[in-house]
């Protein structure tokens, strides 16, 4: 970086704007976001927020020999264009900008090579690019598939799944920056002898926790699939044919594990290669974590997203869209964007040189759900693919020539002559791709707005508070057009929220019911319908996710694979309701018992016990475990949260008063400990001495040091990672879709992920 560039901090941003923000920003923001000092509390306001990334990012123009009036200029264009909501950058940049860490981008994909040398590159460098807050991309397809010749060793090769694995338990052990989780995207080619092995590796919903899968398909095995032909499978060492499949059988066992969990997607490689206007380069084989961006390795890309719901006019009661804003904005995100690339701090040197040499950049957008709401206009309708069309050909057709309008006053991108735009004769351009549609899970929470260009997930939900009690949320638009129709009140909003919906509810109007249409009143065909009208303007890929009710069929799922190929999109991610929800404790049926069972009777409680509270980190938050004992040895326990209310805190109730049961009923304490110690859940934290898995691992680990204090509690990093490595695939932490474990809000489940609207939480895999 330039020694211009890291005066940014003597820019002058001019503007009064202070940002307008909803509560649930607020608290998204202050978790994950400002600024915070060595013992966690938060020095950094919103509006110091976004003036930091306005003038970092507006120091690149200093690069390109601007003087100060002009980068205060444009570091008050970002500053007013971000706290008005206009637009939002991707979180690593809201995260990283003007500060120590630095790394901007959101995605990156690396290769992993055949040779074991190749794969823990692989490894290492994920680690560094997870450490500064990014999600990585892999094709496995380049090693040679399970027991395959070992030339080295002359033994033979475990397959790529069991490497999967290993990535997996790498990523476990990574904290990214403290605020984001570590995402990972594992694609195979259908060709790949493994395919079915792959096909089948989360079909348990607690195997690679940090991974999405998606399958590359070629047209030849979609056309193979129609004619109900076989195709070969293609040993990536030799090149040559390792065999035939039938297509359709592996079409169908791809549809019935997508049915069963989500998983794995599709990406249509050869369209995505279609596209790529760097051919000459290479070829695309992998994406980033939610399969929106595809990358060639050593790239990384940043991404940015406009609100459409902030371009919405109303003249005289009559919405419509300012089409002249929305240019304005292209251009501002474009500038942006690429001024990204010059300040950003790469994690490793090949990522940045291949960066630059390309300068890809993801303009997206976010509010086409709410926009539709603002226009009156129904999702799941002609009208709504109208506009999709119409809105994305705007920004595609304004990043262009933003894009342009950069190259000649800085330059094309040095891969210009090999690109396709100069095969075509076409002007130069700054970026080799501008538009992309991401899922802005939580960029899109800061800027009150619906996720990317998805529906509508709910109207109205309740979430636990203060020891269950019941709080509705609902849809600020949903309450605003209720009032404005004299139908709002709170025991309707009670009823919209048991389901989210109003489809079923007879006092709403219909005119109402169809413009508020959620993700679940949407046939999945719709759902298709509108990813593939954005995807027509946009240069790399769109981020969405079909929703399926809990009763679809496995035919319903290979109707929307089929069209999503038919209809031009690059690839294709579903979730059936419900589908991931697993029973973490399941209890066999007792055999019926040939002799009479002597019943226990727990001992009655004494007026004085004594005992004493341990506090335990969990990933919950604080849980503060109690025990006591009377004369005859231990005698109960209670747990208690930090933070009141929610499904956590009423099953760590719950499994404090059956110890407690156990305990008085003379069970040996040792016993109930082996029981409970190990058990996992989604959220974990590391402690002193080792990791707590879940809540009631940490009871039984209180317990434990209540025994016997003296003992030594740690856990060595050999048998951590032993652990997690013979956890991962059997029995390992399970991906959560239904209520928050941090603030007990409801979760969503977009693009492979689980999204938190309420706090900002996140996982994928």
């Amino acid at each position: 970086m330039s020694a211009k560039v890291q005066n940014w901090n003597e820019i002058t941003i001019h503007s009064d704007k202070e940002p307008q923000l909803t509560e649930n920003a607020r608290i998204v923001l202050e978790k994950r976001y400002l600024a915070k000092d060595e013992e966690g509390n938060v020095i950094e306001t919103p509006r110091q927020m976004f003036e930091r990334i306005a003038k970092y990012i507006a120091s690149a123009d200093l690069l390109y020999g601007k003087d100060a009036r002009h980068v205060n200029q444009v570091a008050t264009t970002f500053y007013e264009m971000m706290v008005d909501l206009l637009f939002i950058p991707n979180s690593p940049t809201l995260m990283n900008a003007g500060r120590p860490l630095g790394q901007l981008s959101a995605c990156f994909v690396l290769p992993v090579e055949d040779s074991m040398d190749g794969i823990f590159d692989a490894i290492k460098y994920m680690a560094l690019i997870h450490k500064s807050g990014g999600g990585t991309g892999f094709s496995f397809s380049r090693l040679r598939p399970k027991n395959d010749v070992v030339q080295t060793t002359k033994g033979v090769s475990s397959g790529p799944v069991s490497f999967m694995n290993i990535f997996n338990a790498a990523t476990e052990t990574i904290k990214q920056g403290g605020t984001r989780r570590g995402a990972n995207m594992a694609i195979l080619h259908v060709t790949h002898p493994d395919i079915i092995e792959f096909i089948r590796a989360k079909e348990k919903n607690d195997a690679l926790t940090n991974f999405n899968c998606s399958v590359a398909v070629s047209d030849a095995f979609m056309k193979a699939v129609e004619n109900d032909e076989e195709y070969d499978l293609i040993n990536p060492r030799s090149g040559k044919s390792a065999g035939k499949l039938k297509a359709r059988e592996v079409f169908e066992l791809i549809v019935q594990m997508a049915w069963k969990n989500g998983e794995p997607g599709i990406v249509f490689i050869d369209r995505i290669n279609e596209k790529n206007v760097l051919k000459k380069i290479g070829l695309i084989e992998s994406t980033n974590p939610c399969g929106e961006q595809p990358l060639l390795p050593y790239e990384s890309c940043n991404l940015g997203s406009i609100n459409l719901a902030r371009c919405v006019v109303h003249n005289g009661g009559a919405a419509s869209i300012d089409y002249e804003l929305l240019k304005d904005l292209t251009y501002k995100a474009v500038h942006f964007l690429d001024n990204v690339i010059d300040v950003n701090k790469y994690p490793l040197p090949m990522i940045e040189e291949n960066t630059k040499a390309n300068r890809k950049i993801g303009l997206g957008v976010m509010g086409f759900a709410d926009m539709l709401v603002a226009l009156g206009i129904p999702y799941n309708s002609e009208a709504a693919l109208s506009i999709a069309k119409n809105v994305m050909a705007t920004i595609q057709e304004a990043s262009k020539e933003a894009s342009r309008a950069l190259a000649k006053e800085r330059g094309a991108f040095p891969n210009f002559p090999l690109s396709e735009y100069a095969e075509k004769g076409q002007e130069p351009l700054r970026n080799a791709t501008t538009t992309t549609i991401a899922p802005t899970g939580t960029i899109s929470i800061i800027a009150g707005t619906s996720s990317g260009v998805e529906p509508i997930f709910a109207l109205a939900y309740v979430r636990n508070v203060l020891d269950n009690n019941k709080l509705v949320e609902s849809n600020p638009l949903f309450v605003e057009y209720c009032k404005q129709k004299g139908i709002y009140s709170e025991e309707l909003m009670q009823k919209v929220a048991k389901t989210g919906s109003v489809a079923h509810i007879n006092e709403v109007p219909d005119d109402i019911k169809a413009i508020f249409v959620t993700a679940h009143d949407i046939t999945p065909q719709w759902h298709v319908r509108i990813q593939a009208a954005f995807q027509e303007f946009v240069d790399n890929a769109v981020s969405k996710t079909v929703n399926f009710p809990n009763s679809a069929t496995l035919q319903d799922i290979e109707t929307v694979y089929k069209l999503a190929f038919e209809l031009g999109c690059k690839g294709i991610t579903v979730y059936r309701d419900g589908s991931r929800e697993s029973q973490v404790l399941q209890v066999e049926k007792e055999k019926p018992l040939e002799r009479p069972v002597l019943k226990i009777q727990p001992r009655p409680r004494k007026e004085v016990t004594w005992g004493k509270t341990l506090k335990m980190n969990t990933g919950c938050g604080s849980l503060y475990v109690t025990i006591n004992e009377d004369e005859h040895g231990l005698f109960e326990v209670f747990a208690t949260m930090g933070k009141a209310g929610g499904c956590a805190a009423s099953q760590t109730e719950a499994v404090s008063r059956l110890i407690s049961l156990s305990l008085r009923s003379g069970i040996e304490p040792q016993q109930i400990i082996k029981q409970l110690k190990g058990v996992r859940c989604p959220n974990q934290a590391w402690v002193k001495g080792g990791k707590i898995y879940s809540c009631a691992d940490a009871i039984a680990k209180a317990m434990e040091r209540y025994i016997n204090p003296d003992a030594q509690q740690s856990e060595s990093i050999e048998d951590m990672y032993k652990n997690i490595a013979e956890t991962n695939g059997k029995g390992s932490e399970t991906v959560m879709v239904g209520v928050c474990p941090e603030c007990h809000g409801p979760l969503e489940f977009e693009s492979g992920c689980s999204v938190c609207r309420m706090c900002g939480f996140s996982r994928c895999g």
